[in-house]
């Protein structure tokens, strides 16, 4: 046990902290279609309520390595492996990785309890799923990226990506004020909600710009451009639940998962939004700089 603790130790120090988001995600369908595709009812429950705390697959008998007895050296936050769930069953596979975050506070006691329950019950709904294809495959991986960690900050994304004939991803982040730890969320940062028109207006005007400077070979559902094909999605603008990190150098980055704002071989999307634009209406720069 103690050789597994060490390798978990030094797999979690060796990954590395990426700058785009865009990594997580493979972009596998080479043009939109008119419809969107029909995915498992697996999937389509974990989009409509952001469920991005894993899942939990495994061969009959279940293979769990359960974590739980890592210890936690001093009062540093961090988020690890705690649970992690592996299926190799004919043509179903996955990689199922449940974080948990180290911290004593009721509010961190509270997520990783909520991680841990909605794994299960995501496990149980995926078996269901499976047993009721009659022909096919799907692999399924799932786990977290560390996005952000300083002295201050911790943001992490949790996401699911779930491959039947294309690949599907869902992302959920979450960032932590390491010192209080406690969430922060998208309205504890500003003042009123102007912050919202401000952050729409800038997307529409970013993403358009993008469309035409690509010539369409990027493509978001925000109009004004000989590209856009309103049959496919409009972007009605983001809200205070709206899927965010922060940067290590203090920036804010709205991120938009598969069909949220694009057509689906656009993948993940993410927009960084210049500070100069909010500073006007930002609570403080304690975060945002």
């Amino acid at each position: 046990m103690h050789k597994k603790i060490r390798q978990l130790n030094d797999q979690y120090k060796a990954v590395p902290i990426p700058k785009e988001l865009g990594i997580i995600v493979e972009k596998n369908l080479q043009r939109p279609q008119k419809k969107k595709r029909k995915i498992p009812i697996f999937f389509a429950s974990i989009a409509a309520a952001t469920l991005l705390f894993t899942v939990g697959l495994n061969t009959s008998p279940t293979l769990a390595k359960s974590l739980a007895d890592v210890p936690i050296i001093g009062p540093v936050v961090k988020v690890l492996t705690f649970t992690e769930y592996e299926m190799i069953k004919d043509k179903y596979t996955a990689d199922i990785k449940v974080p948990q975050i180290s911290g004593s506070s009721s509010e961190i006691q509270a997520l990783n309890e909520q991680y841990a329950e909605e794994g299960k019950e995501l496990y149980e709904q995926f078996k269901t799923e499976i047993e009721d294809m009659e022909a096919g495959n799907m692999a399924v991986n799932s786990g977290y990226i560390v996005q952000t960690d300083t002295d201050d900050l911790l943001s992490f994304g949790r996401y699911i990506e779930v491959t039947v004939v294309s690949s599907s991803t869902v992302m959920k982040y979450t960032t932590i004020d390491k010192k209080s730890e406690t969430v922060i969320t998208l309205p504890s940062l500003f003042k009123d909600d102007r912050y919202l028109e401000i952050i729409n207006t800038y997307i529409e005007v970013y993403l358009r710009n993008r469309m035409i400077e690509t010539k369409g070979d990027e493509m978001y559902w925000i109009g004004g451009t000989e590209y856009f094909d309103e049959t496919m999605g409009v972007f009605e603008g983001i809200t205070p639940e709206q899927n965010f990190y922060i940067t290590d150098a203090g920036k804010l980055v709205m991120s938009f998962n598969d069909f949220e704002i694009a057509p689906g071989f656009m993948g993940v999307v993410i927009v960084e939004i210049p500070t100069e634009l909010l500073q006007d209406v930002l609570m403080s720069n304690q975060y945002i700089k």
